[in-house]
């Protein structure tokens, strides 16, 4: 199901949620995987509902929710679906019964250690429509350490999603962060701070989640080129060039920058991961770009001689002739400041200098 779409399934007749619990689509996005995954174990396995409103319309009560929070903790750490949904199943005829009589939960997996582990208040410590409690930033993870911090819940899915491999799920959360929140915030407040709780998680456990971080990379790239408009046509004078300086190979975050661009009609033209300096020279003088933008992720890529030779380019007849407006971009630039060249310190400052630039 696309983002755009909803079934009778997830919505009464003017779009406006069903009373009585959370619909499929509030159920998928709260634990980061496709609404399809959530039907199929519905089906296939019997991890549905426990009542019904009528007709096909279905409602997730918080223990409905819990059941799917743990077979989402237990595939997370491989364990087959159809394992992992017996291993449910089995321990919900644990439960206490409805005469009020406790009993301990399961010692393996309480569910209200999987929605800690989740980032979340504890299913029935809370109304099923009601916001999630704020939590400590140590508290909130995305199901296996990962430590998010105070994040929109988005962030949350999204990294569950990463961490189970999971390519039809992350993509429609990507697409739907996208579609909900406009691309620099969604970059900003929700993509961002989880490709950094995933960095962090990589640098601190050796080489563990290297694929979670190259994952979760190629599908917000994928993401970025499929929301983004057609490039908009060159206009003389206006155009704006983005490449890596040599050696640098982190290109997502310009990827960004020029979806963004694009979005608001400016002509880019994208080199990509570490342009030579003879082809990025070359770049500039056969486009006559109103900008440049140098993106560097470390101090050792930064190249203040590169940046200074280019903003000296010119072009243009005798007389009118014209410079770049080079902008210096990343944190490999941090201490390494070039003087009349601007440093903008995020992606809404970065587009805004930009469309400054081209409308002089």
């Amino acid at each position: 199901m696309g983002v755009h779409e909803r079934d009778s399934e997830d919505r009464g007749r003017e779009g406006a949620p069903l009373g009585g619990g959370l619909t499929t689509g509030e159920v998928a996005r709260r634990l980061g995987v496709a609404p399809t995954t959530v039907r199929t174990w519905d089906r296939r396995y019997g991890l549905g509902p426990d009542a019904h409103t009528g007709g096909r319309h279905r409602r997730w009560t918080t223990t409905d929710v819990a059941r799917l929070e743990r077979m989402c903790a237990l595939t997370a750490t491989g364990i087959p679906p159809a394992e992992a949904a017996r291993t449910v199943l089995g321990e919900a005829t644990q439960e206490p019964s409805q005469a009020g009589w406790a009993s301990p939960a399961p010692p393996d997996a309480p569910p209200e250690a999987a929605a800690e582990e989740a980032g979340e208040a504890a299913p029935g410590r809370r109304d099923a429509g009601a916001p999630p409690r704020p939590s400590a930033p140590a508290r909130s993870r995305a199901g296996s350490g990962l430590r998010l911090g105070d994040v929109r819940q988005e962030c949350k899915g999204i990294a569950r999603a990463a961490l189970r491999l999971d390519a039809a799920a992350l993509d429609e959360l990507l697409e739907t962060a996208i579609v909900e929140h406009g691309l620099v915030a969604a970059w900003t407040e929700v993509i961002m701070p989880t490709l950094q709780a995933v960095g962090r998680k990589w640098e601190s456990s050796g080489e563990k989640y290297v694929e979670v971080e190259h994952f979760l990379s190629w599908h917000v790239s994928g993401a970025l080129r499929r929301g983004a408009p057609p490039s908009a046509a060159d206009r003389p004078g206006a155009t704006v060039v983005l490449a890596c300086v040599p050696g640098e190979n982190h290109t997502l975050p310009l990827e960004v920058l020029a979806a963004a661009l694009a979005e608001r009609g400016l002509p880019v033209r994208m080199f990509g991961g570490a342009l030579p300096v003879e082809s990025l020279v070359t770049a500039v003088r056969r486009t006559g770009p109103a900008a440049v933008g140098l993106w560097a992720q470390s101090r050792t890529t930064a190249s203040r001689p590169l940046a200074q030779h280019v903003a000296a380019m010119e072009w243009g007849v005798r007389g009118a002739r014209r410079r770049p407006v080079v902008l210096t971009i990343g944190p490999g630039w941090t201490g390494r400041t070039v003087t009349g060249l601007p440093r903008p310190t995020g992606l809404a400052e970065a587009v805004a200098l930009l469309e400054s630039v081209v409308s002089r």
